[in-house]
């Protein structure tokens, strides 16, 4: 469980922001489960997710998101993960592989977060951030993710990482734009 409660290179809960930050959440939480709820809530609605708000810099870094207050789920992901641990709540990264259409070829991974409460063990949350058709919330032990997989070719990537697929951090640190970074989002190929 340590590994998911380490500060990384992405995951950098041990920036003065980041910290401040995580401090404030706990603040307001009088409970285990009202702290990742707040700090879900946190990343959700108050950073924007850079594709929805055609938004810039491309940021990785937990405290690149919280400075810039942006990023793609990939990176909002980071950030949830980094507010946890800072406060002792093992976190880690999750992946979806979706379809970028209607259905079908060309695919994505899509990020979020699992997040280890002691009454229900792992527990998936999603903070991309809401809007038309996708309302994530923080409900245990019931999930509500942004998306859902149903099509041939999506699939939940089965794990909980502790450090995010070096294909994410690759397409976020080479383009500089959002508008490039949707034109290149990260995949993988499905092994039977």
């Amino acid at each position: 469980m340590q590994r998911y409660l380490a500060a990384s290179t992405y995951i950098d809960f041990d920036v003065s922001e980041v910290q401040a930050c995580a401090r404030d959440l706990a603040a307001h939480a009088g409970s285990e489960s009202d702290l990742v709820r707040l700090s879900f809530e946190f990343v959700r609605d108050e950073i924007r997710h850079s594709a929805d708000f055609k938004r810039n810099p491309v940021t990785c870094r937990a405290s690149e998101v919280l400075r810039h207050k942006t990023g793609y789920c990939y990176a909002k992901s980071h950030l949830l993960a980094a507010l946890l641990r800072a406060n002792g709540v093992p976190a880690g990264l999750c992946y979806q592989r979706l379809s970028v259409g209607e259905g079908g070829s060309p695919y994505c991974l899509h990020g979020l977060n699992a997040v280890y409460l002691k009454a229900f063990g792992w527990y998936r949350i999603d903070a991309r951030g809401n809007k038309a058709g996708v309302n994530a919330q923080f409900s245990p032990p019931r999930e509500a993710l942004a998306f859902s997989t149903g099509s041939p070719g999506e699939r939940d990537l089965p794990g909980v990482w502790a450090e995010p697929l070096p294909s994410v951090v690759d397409v976020l640190e080479r383009y500089g734009t959002y508008d490039q970074v949707l034109a290149h989002l990260p995949d993988v190929e499905l092994v039977c």
